[in-house]
């Protein structure tokens, strides 16, 4: 089954919708990007965000063919929160890179939990994805314990990938297969 990235699909849930960008989520993401917490979890670079650099990138996302970027929107108040993405596509193995990004709006209430089931449980059944993987720093217990509740396993660990001020943090590589997935639907422990 051929991967097809240009559709961007809305995936609806019970708290979140994930859908294509639209410009009003730029101010959810400047929020977020701004947010020290978001920077030091998602690795990102301490310097500020450039408006029209972040008005391009997020305004292309919906053109892109070989990655799926998707807006996080909380039912409950409409507001974009975050982001999902699977990119780094690898055709002959079926696989892909994840991540995400949920801002201070969005957090502590199962939403980013939800968004993940959603986006993975697309990947592997609607898209045909066998591997799903992703890299967790490990100051960042929160998002790795969301990962292994949807199913990912952690396979080992990148030694000293992210500078932090003055130190060294280890990455955990994790992954979900196509067979997990379907034995357990993003829902392991029962």
């Amino acid at each position: 089954m051929p991967v097809d990235f240009s559709v961007k699909p809305t995936l609806t849930g019970e708290r979140v919708v994930l859908r294509p960008f639209v410009d009003d989520d730029l101010t959810a993401f400047q929020v977020a990007l701004a947010d020290p917490e978001v920077a030091r979890l998602t690795g990102s670079p301490p310097e500020p965000f450039d408006p029209g650099r972040l008005r391009a990138w997020y305004g292309t996302r919906n053109s892109q063919t070989d990655r799926l970027d998707l807006a996080v929107v909380d039912k409950a108040t409409g507001a974009c929160v975050g982001e999902v993405v699977l990119n780094e596509w690898d055709g002959h193995n079926r696989s892909c890179n994840f991540r995400t990004l949920i801002g201070p709006a969005g957090r502590n209430r199962g939403l980013g939990t939800e968004a993940v089931r959603l986006i993975v449980g697309y990947g592997f059944e609607q898209l045909g994805l066998h591997r799903i993987s992703l890299e967790v720093f490990a100051f960042n217990p929160r998002a790795r314990r969301v990962y292994e509740k949807v199913g990912f396993v952690a396979e080992g660990t990148l030694r000293q990938v992210l500078r932090d001020g003055d130190d060294w943090v280890d990455a955990t590589v994790m992954s979900i297969l196509a067979p997990e997935w379907a034995a357990h639907r993003g829902h392991p422990e029962g």
